[in-house]
């Protein structure tokens, strides 16, 4: 098939108009359109188009479309700031845990790893890492003062969230079901899987991308004393967030409390079935 054409923004109101949306005021429309990029916003029309003419089943104003695209965005804040506290959690027991066991450099060294890693690309990746970062204060204090030896709890720092899951995949298997269970109490076969959800979810929240009906790639492992059965949406993913942060006895404030406030903000527009929500979410994500 041939790419379709460019279209002009009067004409992307013309497309939503075919799509059985209702534009109230094309001046605003266009606008919104002209900031927003119609390609990323056709996403959030997916729960109500019928597929077989990919028009809405219902007539959808375009001011709720405008309304779920925003609750979205600070959706995805309120999820960045959890993420953020959880990976500095995580970097930091990773670091203490490899630097106590195997020595302040035992992350270069392929005997510090189990057999299926693939030390010569981790190696390359970590190199990549120390070389994006060579003209940070810590690059430089360790190039001067070390000859360049960076111990494990300064170039943590620099790894990503996908570099992080990587080096955990990576330790024997004992590391990591001890790891697993003083940090968060499960074996190492969960907090794998979290730390591959937590990779997937935050490039997500990082690239801006869409949260609202998302189908996920992979499932969080639940312990085998939680009840609760994920699904590929979203709450599965929030559920996940509420067992691995690391300040439970602030997490009702600082994230659940923030959470239904913002749920309350937009319910006249969104649709928790959507997020696949269960009716009894705010005591399922309460402590």
């Amino acid at each position: 098939m041939e790419l379709k054409k460019p279209t002009t923004f009067d004409e992307q109101v013309r497309l939503l108009e075919k799509k059985n949306i209702i534009i109230t005021d094309r001046d605003s429309c266009m606008d919104f359109l002209s900031k927003t990029n119609y390609y990323r916003l056709s996403g959030y029309f997916l729960p109500f188009i019928a597929k077989k003419d990919e028009v809405c089943f219902i007539p959808l104003k375009f001011e709720r479309i405008q309304n779920i695209y925003r609750f979205d965005a600070e959706l995805r804040n309120l999820i960045s700031y959890v993420i953020e506290k959880i990976e500095i959690h995580i970097r930091t027991q990773l670091a203490y845990y490899h630097a106590h066991t195997y020595g302040a450099e035992g992350y270069r060294n392929s005997s510090s790893f189990n057999s299926k890693h693939n030390h010569v690309a981790y190696i390359k990746h970590v190199e990549a890492c120390i070389t994006e970062n060579a003209n940070t204060l810590v690059m430089q204090h360790h190039r001067e003062k070390y000859a360049g030896h960076i111990p494990i709890w300064a170039i943590i720092d620099f790894f990503s969230v996908g570099m992080l899951s990587y080096f955990y995949r990576g330790m024997k298997n004992r590391d990591k079901a001890q790891i697993a269970q003083s940090v968060y109490g499960v074996n190492y076969q969960t907090m794998e899987s979290w730390l591959r959800c937590l990779t997937d979810l935050r490039n997500r929240c990082a690239h801006y991308s869409r949260l609202y009906y998302w189908i996920f790639p992979a499932i969080p492992k639940m312990p085998t004393q939680e009840k609760y059965e994920p699904s590929r949406r979203l709450f599965a993913q929030l559920y996940m967030l509420r067992l691995m942060y690391p300040d439970k006895d602030r997490w009702n404030d600082e994230v659940l409390k923030p959470l239904i406030k913002l749920v309350k903000k937009y319910k006249n527009d969104i649709t928790l079935k959507h997020l696949d929500f269960p009716y009894r979410w705010k005591s399922m994500l309460k402590y």
